[in-house]
């Protein structure tokens, strides 16, 4: 089969002679791919920032596909199915799963990231074929009203939006700012709108994002030192009643903490991995805010996202800017990580 694999720091090529899939665990599924994406976690290890992540290791964690196989213990899956996948992989059977925090499953895993989440690697989605474990827990039936691309999104970036603008609490009336507007920042946007944010700032350096925000009704705000000072002056002083952290670094979190209203919520959904922050106690503490970090939870949220997708209120596929054939993988990662490309879909 085609695949995509992971060499060294910003090589990657496709291979056309890996083995198919088979069925290796009685609860595992055969998925035939039909649509897959690069996501931003994916250029971490594009980019070398991942020290020991094993060459081979075919790559993505975001995909729709066909069940063409399934285990004797998958229930409620049949072959010819379409469905999308959750990045995460979770048993669905221990105490974190019953809880419904699939992240710490005692057996979590993260397709195409090698061992950087889990005990246990797994080939990813740009691919032909993919092996999914614990498949009547990480496969979601995809409705046929719903098309393959629209469906896509629900496995990742738009169940980490969705996270980022639950976790920060978003209620009716308030100002929202979301801080980063890339493909997670603009679906956070997205759900913040769902939940009623009567107005949503829109911070980024690049002009490219904040005009995307822009069209989907934010007010865009230029990043930088002075976007907390900005987001002050638009609102008479008070501050975002919740901010949306969409980038994973010190500079943006403590943006994010500066903007923010007394008594106000920020939720952390950028990929954060500083071990030695300069976190602003003394302002975190006078201004009595709330920080949360999340990670998007598919599984958890896939219900309701599928209904909010299948009743059009909204429709993720307004992040993608390409679309390309697998046999394009590489080209579409150089795009994406030189900012020429938003989103990336592959097809097979």
């Amino acid at each position: 089969m085609r695949a995509l694999q992971w060499h060294g720091t910003r090589r990657v090529a496709v291979a056309d002679d890996l083995p198919v899939p088979r069925i290796e665990d009685p609860r595992d599924a055969v998925v035939r791919v039909v649509r897959s994406a690069i996501c931003g976690t994916d250029l971490h290890p594009y980019r070398g920032e991942i020290a020991g992540f094993t060459p081979g290791t075919v790559t993505g964690h975001e995909f729709t596909g066909v069940v063409e196989a399934v285990g004797p213990e998958v229930h409620g899956l049949r072959t010819g199915d379409r469905v999308v996948a959750s990045d995460i992989i979770a048993c669905g059977r221990c105490r974190p799963c019953h809880a419904g925090w699939h992240y710490q499953c005692h057996r979590v895993g993260l397709f195409g990231y090698d061992t950087v989440v889990g005990a246990r690697a797994y080939a990813g989605g740009h691919a032909e074929y993919v092996r999914v474990p614990f498949a009547d827990v990480v496969l979601f039936p995809i409705p046929d009203d719903v098309g393959d691309e629209r469906a896509l999104f629900i496995g990742d970036v738009l169940a980490t939006g969705y996270a980022c603008a639950m976790g920060a609490q978003v209620r009716p009336g308030d100002t929202v700012a979301v801080v980063g507007c890339g493909p997670v920042g603009l679906l956070a946007l997205e759900a913040a709108w769902t939940l009623g944010a009567a107005r949503v700032l829109a911070v980024d350096p690049l002009e490219s994002r904040r005009r995307r925000a822009a069209e989907r009704g934010a007010h865009p705000v230029p990043g930088g030192p002075d976007a907390a000072r900005e987001i002050a002056d638009l609102t008479d002083g008070r501050g975002a009643d919740a901010v949306l952290e969409a980038v994973g670094t010190d500079d943006a979190l403590l943006t994010a903490l500066d903007a923010v209203r007394p008594r106000g919520v920020v939720c952390a959904v950028g990929a954060h991995a500083s071990d030695a922050m300069p976190l602003p106690t003394r302002l975190a503490f006078a201004k009595e805010v709330t920080l949360r970090f999340a990670v998007g939870d598919p599984i958890s949220d896939r219900e309701p996202l599928m209904n909010l997708v299948r009743g059009g209120r909204i429709d993720p596929t307004f992040v993608v800017s390409h679309r390309m054939p697998l046999a394009e993988a590489p080209e579409a990662f150089r795009l994406f990580d030189s900012g020429a490309a938003g989103k990336v879909v592959l097809i097979p």
